[in-house]
């Protein structure tokens, strides 16, 4: 069972690097250039991670395996803590999925894993036993 961010938002994130870098060489002033530059240049590193890093999080009977822009790391069942945390931050609530591989902590959000935590880890839970 593999979670990944959905596809639509980083196709959209590719789109909006496109124009936001057409933008930047069309932009009239040096102030406008660099500003739209800036926004080009993080939009471009969010599609990119999006991109490479898919699936984010994939699981399977012998353990999990997490993906991140330095490469995969599998960890065993038994190296593996998996908690639900939310967080409550301006009046709004956030819900993460936690991975405690003890030195390694994982925090993977609904847009890391493009579905709910709590289903996510209902799903691994399962796969645990």
């Amino acid at each position: 069972m593999g979670w990944a961010p959905p596809a639509a938002l980083v196709g959209c994130g590719w789109l909006l690097t496109a124009g936001a870098a057409t933008w930047a060489f069309l932009a009239s002033t040096p102030t406008d250039r660099v500003f739209v530059g800036v926004l080009a240049l993080a939009l471009l590193t969010a599609s990119a991670f999006g991109t490479i890093c898919r699936p984010r999080l994939h699981a399977d009977a012998t353990g999990i395996t997490v993906r991140a822009l330095t490469g995969r790391r599998h960890y065993s069942w038994d190296q593996v803590t998996i908690r639900v945390r939310e967080t409550r931050r301006l009046g709004l609530t956030g819900t993460s999925l936690e991975l405690d591989a003890n030195p390694d902590l994982m925090v993977l959000t609904r847009l890391d894993l493009g579905e709910d935590p709590y289903a996510a880890a209902d799903v691994l839970h399962a796969l645990r036993r």
